[in-house]
């Protein structure tokens, strides 16, 4: 085992999409901390955030150890977006050695989930519970059942972002789960169209993906509609005062998502179509680190 392959296969680029959620459930308890007086910790930020990041990195490494036993990544196209890291089958790690290394992360985030569950209350055991499973059942079971999309907007975004807000509150509130319900449509979304490149991959494994489910055409008319229902969400959850009026600088990143819904369809051009992979990743990290910065100008700017 050596430190590149570790490096590798726990994708480090990709666990910007973590911090992101973690910086945006502490903007949450931030902002109401600073509006009603409810509690909030920056130690406890950090140590979630933290949490958060190796969570991140035990899904990336459960997902690939399966796919290499699976013999899937030997035989997918790779982009830097899709396709696994690459570490396996390049021999930098073995598949043993893979799942070791994810072993050990998921190892390191139950003292820090039990931490939080002593300091704040027992209401965080479910939220840990179903985040381990969608973790450990994402790719040997939930990609196979018809719609598997659900499963990284529940688990790398609404659950990240409640998580984060409870270790401050020591509860659930409906103003942290109407904040993380942009994060929903958009990691939905970014794991649907990175399915696109792996479609006849996914068939030889039995995988169920919509792109598979419901063709390309009709998995890219799914990922519009989830893509332009983030920004009506935010729109509606302003106006209602739910949400703070800053998140409106979400929209900054409208032109880009228009961009990636018109190049979603252009999937039959290999070349055409990289590229809107890139962008769209560039889409779901701005679009939520936007809302994130609302959330904290929201807190600054609260009377």
């Amino acid at each position: 085992m050596n430190i590149k392959g570790i490096v590798t296969i726990i994708r480090v680029p990709f666990l910007i999409l973590a911090l992101i959620l973690g910086v945006l459930g502490t903007g949450v308890a931030w902002y109401e901390a600073r509006r009603f007086g409810a509690p909030f910790q920056g130690g406890y930020a950090v140590l979630a955030t933290l949490g958060l990041l190796i969570c991140h990195a035990a899904v990336n490494i459960f997902n690939e150890y399966f796919d290499c036993k699976s013999g899937l990544d030997y035989r997918t196209r790779r982009t830097p977006f899709s396709g696994g890291s690459g570490a396996v089958p390049s021999g930098l790690l073995t598949v043993r050695q893979a799942l070791g290394v994810g072993i050990v992360c998921f190892a390191l985030v139950i003292p820090i989930g039990i931490f939080f569950t002593v300091v704040k209350g027992w209401l965080l055991v479910p939220l840990l519970v179903l985040a381990a499973l969608l973790i450990i059942l994402y790719t040997p079971v939930i990609l196979k059942m018809g719609y598997p999309e659900w499963s990284p907007g529940l688990g790398l975004g609404i659950l990240p972002v409640l998580g984060a807000y409870f270790v401050h509150a020591g509860t659930y509130s409906a103003s942290a789960l109407i904040a993380s319900l942009p994060s929903y449509f958009l990691v939905h979304n970014l794991l649907l169209l990175n399915e696109f490149p792996d479609v006849e991959a996914d068939l030889t494994v039995r995988r169920r993906t919509l792109p598979i489910v419901l063709g390309k055409k009709g998995a890219a008319c799914v990922f519009s509609f989830f893509t332009l229902a983030a920004y009506l969400w935010i729109a509606g959850a302003v106006a209602a005062a739910w949400m703070p009026v800053w998140t409106l600088l979400s929209f900054l990143t409208l032109p880009l998502a228009l961009q990636v819904i018109r190049g979603a369809f252009r999937y039959d051009d290999w070349e055409a179509f990289l590229p809107v992979l890139g962008k769209n990743v560039q889409l779901v990290l701005l679009t939520q680190a936007l809302i994130a910065v609302g959330y904290i100008l929201g807190g600054l700017f609260t009377k």
